[in-house]
């Protein structure tokens, strides 16, 4: 239900806007916002700003990242050899709050689905296959969700990895099928790791 203040409503629609954000809960953050003092207002406005304008890809991992490569690939202390590729950025974040993988990440933006027309192409797998080019990369985690999407990328991942003589592990059916990694907690996702096999 609309309000009579038409600038109270756009605040509103554009919370609306965010994935996951319903009605009740954008109107609650647009009186959130309201009942903040002008300057938090102004702090609020610009993160968001500074968020979009300061944070691009990194350019190996594609990875969301403030500089042109971010802290994990550039962190030597890392073991490059072995990549984990994911779907999405919460993905790497969900991993690093494990603190067991000591590899580094590759970040696909999504999966191969025809339903919604989106295909390896579409995917950040052509940068995969740079890195494995230039780098001495020795195994490649497929870590995709469970998932249909999720499943059919890593069978594809499979058969595109598995000519440049490269170990190509999945993560272990400890992961409930369907489920996001982002929402597996620590422990599942260390088992996953530990019992990963070749695909």
């Amino acid at each position: 239900m609309e309000t009579p203040i038409k600038p109270l409503n756009t605040l509103i629609e554009k919370f609306r806007s965010l994935n996951g954000v319903g009605k009740k809960s954008a109107m609650r953050m647009a009186f959130s916002i309201l009942d903040m003092e002008n300057s938090d207002a102004y702090d609020f406005a610009q993160a968001i700003l500074d968020a979009k304008t300061q944070i691009g890809l990194c350019s190996v991992c594609q990875n969301l990242s403030s500089e042109e490569i971010c802290p994990i690939c550039d962190d030597e202390a890392r073991d490059h050899s072995v990549v984990c590729v994911v779907e999405d950025y919460q993905a790497v974040i969900a991993f690093e709050k494990v603190k067991e993988f000591k590899g580094v990440y590759h970040v696909l933006h999504g999966t191969i689905s025809p339903m919604r027309s989106i295909g390896p192409d579409q995917l950040k797998i052509k940068e995969l296959l740079q890195r494995i080019n230039n780098d001495d990369i020795k195994e490649v985690i497929v870590a995709t969700n469970y998932t249909v999407e999720g499943e059919a990328t890593a069978m594809y991942l499979s058969k595109i990895l598995k000519p440049l003589d490269i170990k190509v592990t999945r993560l272990a059916n400890g992961l409930p099928v369907g489920s996001d990694l982002e929402y597996a907690d620590e422990v599942t996702l260390y088992r996953a790791l530990l019992g990963r096999r070749d695909i």
